[in-house]
C-alpha cells in the first residue's frame, strides 16, 4: 500500500450518513480509532431540526469533529435556517440529502427525488451557502430512474455548482424511485465508477467524492488518484477496525493504529457518563459489535454484549468483562 499522503482534498476519506448507524455515539466509537476521517451524522429532517429538540437531533462531543451535518429538505428559507444553526452548533460543514431514495422521503420531496430538479437544488444550495461561513455540500445519486445518462448527470453538477458548492459526493449507482427498497437501491443498480471518474476530469476545480462499494484502503489509495476524496459507508459499521490504519495510510501521520482492547478501554468512561444519564448500555454497545470482526474470539465479544448490555442497570462493567473474557 502507498505511504505518501494524499494532499488532494482536505477529508479525503468520509464515513457515509447511515440512517440508525452514525448517531453520536456511533461517532464517537469511530473516533476512537480515527482521529481525521470525516464523519457525518444521520440525515436529520429540516423540519425535526426547525421544531424539534435541537440539542437532542444535533448534540455532539467536541471530540467528534471534523464532523458534518447532513440535512434533508426542499424549501430555500427553512435549509438556510437550518444551514445556520450547524454553524451555531459548531459543526464543520451542513450536506444536503439529494441520494435517499426511500418512500417516505420522496413524500417530502427530498433526497434523491430531487436529482430530477436540479435548479430547485441549486436554490436550496445558494440560500444555504448565504447563510452561512461553513462549507456547503451535496451528497447525490448518478442518476434517477430514466434520468441516468452523463449528460444527465453532468447537467446537474453544472447547475448546483454554479452556486458556489464545490464539494460534491457522488453515490455511483443510480437509484431507481419505485420497485426498489433503500438497501436493494445500494445493491442492485451497477456501480459506474467511470463517470464519477469523467465527472472529475470535466470539473476538475471541484472536489469530487466517490461512494459505492469500497471495502479497504487499497480501494480508498486506487481511487485517490483518480478523484478527491472516497466515501465508505457499511464496510465501516460491519468491520470499524478498517479506519484503524487511515490517519498513517491516508493522512499521512506517523501513528500507530490503536488496538481494539485500547479502543474498548477508551470507551469506558465515555460509556458511564450515558449511562449515569439513564441511557441503555445498548444504545451505545450495539455499535461496538463488529470491533473484533474476523479476529479471535468476536462471537464471544458479540454473545457476552448482546446479551448483557440489555440487561437493567447494565453499564460499562459489561464491556470490561467481554473485553477480558477474550483476553484469557
Amino acid at each position: 500500500m502507498l505511504r505518501t499522503p494524499i494532499l488532494k482534498s482536505l477529508h479525503p476519506l468520509s464515513v457515509a450518513p447511515m440512517m440508525d448507524r452514525t448517531d453520536r455515539h456511533c461517532r464517537y466509537f469511530l473516533r476512537q480509532i480515527s482521529r481525521r476521517t470525516l464523519l457525518y451524522t444521520e440525515m436529520v429532517t429540516s423540519m425535526a431540526i426547525l421544531h424539534g429538540d435541537k440539542y437532542k437531533l444535533l448534540g455532539f462531543a467536541r471530540s467528534e469533529h471534523p464532523l458534518a451535518l447532513q440535512i434533508g429538505g426542499d424549501n430555500p428559507r427553512d435549509l438556510a435556517e437550518c444551514a445556520q444553526i450547524a454553524a451555531d452548533f459548531g459543526y464543520d460543514e451542513v450536506n444536503l440529502n439529494v441520494g435517499c431514495p426511500s418512500s417516505r422521503v420522496q413524500n417530502g420531496n427530498f433526497g434523491a427525488c430531487l436529482m430530477l430538479q436540479p435548479e430547485r437544488v441549486a436554490e436550496c444550495i445558494a440560500a444555504m451557502i448565504d447563510a452561512t461561513k461553513i462549507p456547503v455540500t451535496i451528497k447525490h445519486r448518478i442518476g434517477v430512474d430514466e434520468v441516468d445518462s452523463y449528460e444527465d448527470l453532468v447537467k446537474f453538477v453544472s447547475i448546483v455548482s454554479q452556486t458556489g458548492c464545490q464539494r460534491f459526493s457522488i453515490h455511483a449507482r443510480k437509484a431507481w424511485l419505485q420497485g426498489l427498497s433503500p438497501k436493494e437501491n445500494r445493491e442492485i443498480p451497477p456501480l459506474r465508477y467511470e463517470d464519477v471518474h469523467r465527472l472529475k476530469q470535466e470539473f476538475p476545480h471541484l472536489s469530487i467524492e466517490i461512494n459505492g462499494g469500497f471495502s479497504n484502503l487499497e480501494q480508498v489509495q486506487t481511487q485517490l488518484q483518480i478523484v478527491d476524496a472516497v466515501m465508505i459507508g457499511r464496510a465501516i459499521y460491519d468491520n470499524p477496525y478498517l479506519l484503524a490504519n487511515v490517519d498513517r495510510e491516508i493522512y499521512g501521520e506517523d501513528t500507530l493504529p490503536p488496538s481494539r482492547d485500547r479502543i474498548v478501554t477508551n470507551m469506558l468512561s465515555y460509556i458511564e457518563e450515558w449511562t449515569s444519564k439513564g441511557l441503555k448500555l445498548n444504545s451505545i454497545t450495539r455499535h461496538m459489535l463488529q470491533l473484533f470482526h474476523g479476529q479471535p474470539g468476536s462471537r464471544i465479544w458479540k454473545r457476552i454484549i448482546t446479551e448483557r448490555s440489555v440487561l437493567p442497570g447494565a453499564g460499562a462493567e459489561v464491556v470490561a468483562q467481554a473485553l477480558a473474557e477474550i483476553q484469557d
